[in-house]
């Protein structure tokens, strides 16, 4: 592993099963992920995408291959070094915003250092909100915020420990195109600002393009890779894939 790559997995395999009924999510992949870039992987139903995700971020453990993130090998960590890895060198954004009702959006974000042990500063809370532009939303409940603050502020919550890699599975998915477009810009400024690692999961060309790099799976393997391509041209190559024999 290189000093430039955030992540690196190393002929990564995931099975789910035995024997007959055996299912390969993830078949022999190798890829490096560069620090301060901002990947985008696609690919039709089932094609391993969330898995990926999974086992590059520690959620999952491959069944063969290595995973190793910021120069730690997570294969041979106890469940309670990885747990420690995730929660303080790992952020995840996921479609559902899961955000604890009664919590405020300062209480929300902060939650990942109180489970940690550690008290959050105030100052570090508000500047991850005002990261987010919602910075005069501290005091709200979910239910008072919309679709898109609320993702805002998991996305505030996932930043809050400064993590070296972010994660987001379907960012955009529960929102409308003009909240899904601004929390897009969120990342691809911090990306270009900050020097964050993003790695997300999407089935939407038009969110994809605000990637430089875009991985397209196929039956557990990289089949595909385009480098600063618009929307048209990612739809097209999945419409490709979507033909291509098992």
């Amino acid at each position: 592993m290189t000093s430039d790559e955030a992540i690196r997995l190393d002929r990564v395999s995931r099975r789910y099963g035995g024997g007959h009924s055996t299912v390969t999510a993830l078949d022999d992949v190798s890829l490096a992920f560069r620090r301060g870039s901002f990947t985008a992987v696609m690919g039709p139903s089932g094609s391993g995408k969330s898995t990926l995700l999974q086992c590059a971020a520690g959620l999952d453990r491959p069944t063969s291959g290595s995973v190793v993130v910021g120069g730690t090998e997570l294969t041979g960590l106890s469940e309670r070094r990885l747990t420690l890895l995730r929660r303080e060198r790992v952020g995840f954004v996921f479609q559902a915003f899961n955000l604890l009702p009664s919590l405020t959006a300062a209480q929300n974000v902060a939650l990942p250092l109180r489970l940690a042990g550690r008290r959050p500063p105030r100052d570090r809370v508000r500047e991850a909100l005002r990261r987010v532009g919602l910075a005069d939303r501290a005091r709200h409940r979910p239910a008072e915020l919309s679709g898109g603050q609320q993702q805002r502020v998991a996305l505030a919550r996932a930043l809050i420990t400064r993590p070296e890699v972010l994660f987001a599975d379907e960012p955009t998915e529960a929102l409308d195109s003009h909240t899904g477009r601004e929390v897009l810009t969120l990342l691809r400024g911090m990306v270009d600002r900050e020097g964050q690692t993003v790695v997300m999961v999407t089935h939407d060309p038009v969110a994809a393009a605000r990637a430089d790099r875009v991985l397209f799976l196929v039956d557990g393997r990289v089949h595909d890779e385009l480098t600063g391509a618009g929307a048209d041209a990612i739809a097209a190559r999945m419409t490709r894939l979507e033909t291509v024999p098992c």
